[in-house]
């Protein structure tokens, strides 16, 4: 029997797999692997699928594992399996005082997901808190470590996504990641102003962990993005489109603005899609943006690949015409294009 891709996003959308294959300890992931143009499945939060589905090999990631060292004078280190659920890991760091990932509380996927696109929220990325990545090389076929310098984090971005084969399946498949967190009670300085507010605190103060984790999964829940079965703004891949980075003069009036490092300045996505005309909600039949937050496209049920793809070009092209910015997609599409 086909597995359905359906089955395994957080979009419910997508086709059967050629072939389905779930590596729950390392050794099995190495041999899943093997062939270069075997995808890797993590926790299905940051992909679109065709409704086809995929000729190939899919390979899902289940290994297990959060291991920490004694904490010195860096902090602690903790080494964790590729396929542990990501909120599952922020969790036990705020139980166990490990500070640094309490602002990430929420997002969806795997842990081995997160370098690869720099998973950030609320004024966090998690390359700031990576020591290393260790990876299964298919090209050298053997195993590399890369650290944080080496991993070239950057908005939304790292050296594994920009390697991407063509095909959808990257060179190097994310086996653990190493993070170097500081032990405590409280928080590292809240850096976003909505948090901060949510807090009752000024932006730059700390809070208790379990507070901000708190306050951190209110506010997604509020913006539909913390998985619910029940809730169909949550059948989405997050944020759908990435908040573009321009020039000064660029930027809307009124629209947000983020001054960078380089001189350039990011924008607020959501912003230049509510201000083009598309407010929360609007689609065409099972598909539309969700009720709560214009950045996710969700399925209410029953929805197509295609029909998800078609709304998305829409705002895209709407975006464009009033404001000159082309809007970027942030979930990985296979098998079809924007």
């Amino acid at each position: 029997m086909p597995v359905l891709l359906a089955d395994h996003t957080t979009l419910r959308l997508g086709g059967p797999a050629g072939a389905f294959v779930t590596a729950a300890t390392e050794t099995e992931l190495v041999e899943a692997v093997a062939e270069r143009e075997a995808l890797i499945l993590g926790g299905g939060s940051n992909l679109v699928v065709a409704d086809a589905g995929l000729p190939g090999t899919v390979v899902k990631i289940a290994t297990s594992g959060i291991d920490a060292d004694a904490p010195d004078c860096g902090g602690v280190m903790v080494r964790v399996a590729a396929g542990e659920s990501w909120d599952d890991f922020v969790a036990v760091a705020v139980e166990r005082g490990w500070t640094g990932v309490e602002a990430l509380s929420g997002i969806p996927g795997t842990v081995g997901a997160t370098p690869i696109q720099n998973v950030g929220a609320y004024g966090q990325e998690v390359g700031q808190t990576i020591a290393r990545v260790r990876v299964w090389d298919r090209m050298l076929r053997g195993f590399r470590t890369f650290t944080a310098e080496e991993c070239r984090f950057g908005y939304r971005t790292s050296r594994f996504k920009a390697a991407a084969l063509d095909s959808g399946a990257g060179r190097q498949v994310v086996v653990d990641v190493t993070f170097q967190l500081r032990p405590g009670t409280l928080s590292s300085p809240v850096a976003y102003a909505e948090l901060a507010r949510a807090l009752g605190i000024e932006v730059g103060e700390r809070a208790p962990l379990a507070e901000v984790r708190s306050a951190v999964l209110a506010l997604r829940r509020s913006k539909g993005m913390v998985l619910d079965p029940e809730d169909h703004d949550t059948w989405s891949a997050g944020s759908f489109f990435t908040n573009p980075v321009v020039q000064l003069e660029q930027v809307p009036a009124g629209a947000p603005s983020y001054p960078q490092l380089d001189g350039t300045v990011k924008t607020s996505a959501a912003w230049l899609i509510e201000h083009a005309g598309f407010g929360k909600g609007y689609g065409h039949g099972s598909i539309s943006l969700s009720t709560k937050h214009t950045l996710a496209l969700t399925n209410r049920g029953g929805g197509t690949t295609e029909e998800l793809l078609r709304l998305a070009r829409e705002i895209r092209a709407g975006v464009a015409a009033r404001f000159g910015i082309t809007l970027m997609n942030e979930p990985v599409l296979l098998g079809v294009t924007l």
